[in-house]
């Protein structure tokens, strides 16, 4: 009997169902050993060597383990093809004894050709995958172990700082200080009507002599006005063109959880949780568990010669001729990538979405098609749309030529987009309309003009999509830690949701300003893009994992010991809220208690008013079934959230029904019409009436 090692059971048991009555195939449940809990765990004074311990809840798990090896003649480690598996199977030879032989083996996708391949050609352990994991897990501990208790004793008990979590942070807080130092600057949008025959159409003024021009305020405004009070206006520029958009690249880590934090309801943890699971294997009914997506965390757009020629076949039996190019798509993966894994992609192109669709739970549904749709979509045709661009000309007064346009766009082919496309906003001042009975130097009739005053808009704060991805552009955490970094933000409280917006609370606030007094360097994101480009030269061999290390400890713990003798005590400030005191009338902010939050009157000791923060619960999660609390963000507006979060990240700004719609899956919004309580999806017409029970 042979045995095979890997982490998750439900990976046990995809794979035991390929490899047959010859092997036995089971998990550890993930690491094995690690750091203790309740010390440093690191020797500085022997080249940070690190001290691990058996987890106590794996010590049976590695009883079992060794009862299972005692009986087979042959014991290979599958764990996942990355430095975090590499480093668990590192912990398990080391903990079971295994000699240092081969018996590592690595596949990218859990299908039977590929773990068959993988047990033709076992390695032995990558030293240097695991020195890049252990030189991260050391640096991560010494910043954290030595951090957080400094900002738990000046802010509040219980909060940690990290090295890549207050990077993250950092940038959360500097999106609201940006916000707030805004101003805004007025402008004037301008609207011609004009007409030819018994045609008329709008064109929106943009260009003075030719260079584009804003109209910065109302005396502008009437300066063009005026000039152009008995212009003629003629149509001096007609375009007309077909441009081509090119399909994206197959998924990888990154753009996996920014489009379906974008499309779905869903936080980045929860896709990369349903992303797992298509990995490892799903219940296929009679087929049993079958794994359907290759690796997860990967930061490259590879794809296999294989897995090119079979969605290239797939293509061309499925659509049309002119929906398959030529040759292969290619695509460049970023100078920044590792590029140790392919894409995301389907495992088999046989496995439709629709084919599984009843099968599937909604969640794993919609994640193995915007999957498996990107990927096909990915070696297609372009896309091609008829564009079109009027300039219509008025000879001002003042000898200058005002240019208003008339623009369109309009799908003629729809290559990609047939499978998956991105939402793009239209512009305001584009129209899919490109029909136009203009012809260059007619002279049109301005029947009338539409202006507006605007102020331009602060930034608009992070999505979690957003988000990744300017972690992502700025060297910040890698594939597999971008949707822990949210986790532990979230859990932590140092930002909130206001809709989909991640909004830095004042603690978030106070705690980035607390660490930037001493740790400046910790918050800078070439510094951490820096160690993470380290990492990678660890990984690769090119860099002693202690050296880097030794490289920045020294200044790291004079500035511990600087932050543990300056300042003491550092008062939150108080949130305020719009719930008014019942006995003087002031906003009332929430405080921390002994038994938690409370609210209390601002004007205390003149005033010492008090009360209960008890959420108001009002309807159930469609999404978990816990309780829906009635909130109020940040910016005033209330809004309902689940009890639940960050566990359960669902809110409306609408009060919700307590089951998503059956037609659709939307949100349904409860109303009240004609006294009666009604159900209604906010995107599709079904509507319920609700009987009064």
């Amino acid at each position: 009997m042979k045995l095979v090692i890997v982490e998750s059971p439900k990976k046990a048991k995809t794979i035991e169902k390929y490899l047959g009555k010859d092997f036995r195939v089971r998990a550890s449940g993930g690491h094995v050993c690690d750091l203790p809990q309740r010390s440093l765990g690191i020797d500085i004074n022997n080249n940070f060597k690190p001290e691990y311990v058996v987890n106590d809840d794996k010590k049976k798990t590695l009883e079992m383990l060794k009862n299972d090896i005692s009986k087979s003649s042959e014991v290979y480690l599958a764990t996942d093809p990355d430095r975090e598996g590499e480093a668990i199977s590192w912990h398990l030879q080391n903990a079971l004894g295994l000699p240092d032989d081969k018996i590592r083996i690595e596949f990218h996708e859990i299908s039977q050709k590929a773990v068959n391949n993988a047990l033709k050609s076992p390695r032995k352990i990558d030293i240097n995958l695991v020195n890049a994991q252990q030189a991260r897990r050391v640096l991560d501990r010494i910043v954290g172990y030595k951090i957080s208790p400094i900002i738990s004793k000046k802010i509040k008990s219980g909060l940690s700082a990290g090295r890549v979590q207050s990077a993250a942070l950092k940038m959360l807080v500097d999106k609201e200080k940006d916000i707030r130092n805004f101003k805004p600057e007025e402008y004037w949008t301008l609207q011609g009507i004009f007409s030819k025959g018994a045609d008329q159409f709008k064109a929106n003024f943009e260009d003075v002599n030719g260079k584009k021009s804003k109209i910065k305020s109302k005396a502008e405004l009437d300066a063009i006005l005026d000039a152009l009070k008995d212009a003629p206006f003629t149509v001096t520029n007609v375009k007309k063109q077909v441009k081509n958009e090119s399909p994206k690249p197959p998924f990888t880590t990154s753009t996996l959880q920014q489009d379906a934090t974008s499309k779905f309801s869903m936080t980045a943890p929860q896709v990369m949780n349903v992303a797992q699971q298509l990995y490892e294997g799903v219940e296929l009914g009679n087929e049993g568990h079958v794994a359907l997506v290759t690796y997860i965390r990967t930061d490259s757009v590879r794809v296999s010669d294989d897995a090119i020629k079979a969605v290239r076949e797939y293509i061309s039996k499925k659509y049309a001729p002119e929906y398959l190019p030529k040759t292969a798509n290619n695509y460049k993966t970023s100078n920044q990538a590792q590029d140790a894994h392919e894409a995301i992609r389907p495992i088999s192109l046989d496995k439709t979405p629709e084919s599984l669709r009843k099968i599937l739970p909604k969640n794993l549904y919609q994640i193995y098609k915007l999957i498996y749709d990107r990927f096909v979509a990915s070696q297609m045709t372009q896309a091609q749309y008829n564009t079109l661009d009027v300039r219509i000309g008025g000879a001002g007064s003042n000898g200058k030529d005002y240019g208003f346009h008339m623009k369109g766009r309009a799908l003629k082919f729809a290559g990609f987009t047939a499978v998956y496309s991105e939402a793009q906003p239209q512009t305001s001042e584009e129209s899919g309309d490109i029909s136009s009975p203009l012809e260059e130097g007619d002279v049109v009739n301005r029947i009338d003009y539409k202006y507006e005053q605007k102020f331009t808009k602060p930034p608009l704060r992070y999505t979690e999509s957003s988000l990744i991805k300017a972690m992502e552009d700025n060297g910040i955490g890698r594939p597999s830690t971008y949707a822990s970094i949210i986790n532990v933000l979230a859990k932590r409280e140092y930002f909130e949701k206001d809709g989909k917006y991640m909004v830095a609370t004042n603690l978030g606030e106070v705690v980035v300003e607390e660490i930037n007094k001493n740790f400046s360097d910790i918050l800078d994101l070439k510094f951490t893009a820096k160690m993470e480009s380290g990492l990678d030269e660890i990984s690769l061999g090119k860099l002693e994992w202690q050296k880097l290390i030794a490289d920045f400890y020294p200044r790291f713990m004079e500035n511990v010991r600087n932050a543990m003798s300056n300042g003491g005590h550092i008062k939150l400030p108080d949130e305020v809220t719009d719930i008014k005191c019942e006995k003087c009338g002031a906003f009332m902010v929430i405080k921390d208690g002994k038994n938690g939050k409370f609210l209390a009157c601002p004007n205390y000791p003149k005033c010492k008013n008090t009360r209960n923060l008890a959420a108001e619960v009002v309807g159930s999660c469609p999404k978990c079934k816990r309780d829906v609390v009635k909130k109020v963000s940040r910016t005033g507006k209330v809004f309902y959230g689940c009890s639940g979060f960050p566990a359960c990240d669902f809110a409306s700004w609408d009060l919700p029904a307590p089951y998503f719609c059956p037609e659709c899956g939307a949100t349904m919004k409860v109303l009240n019409i004609k006294g009666q309580k009604t159900y209604k999806c906010t995107k599709c017409s079904h509507k319920e009436t609700i009987e009064a029970q």
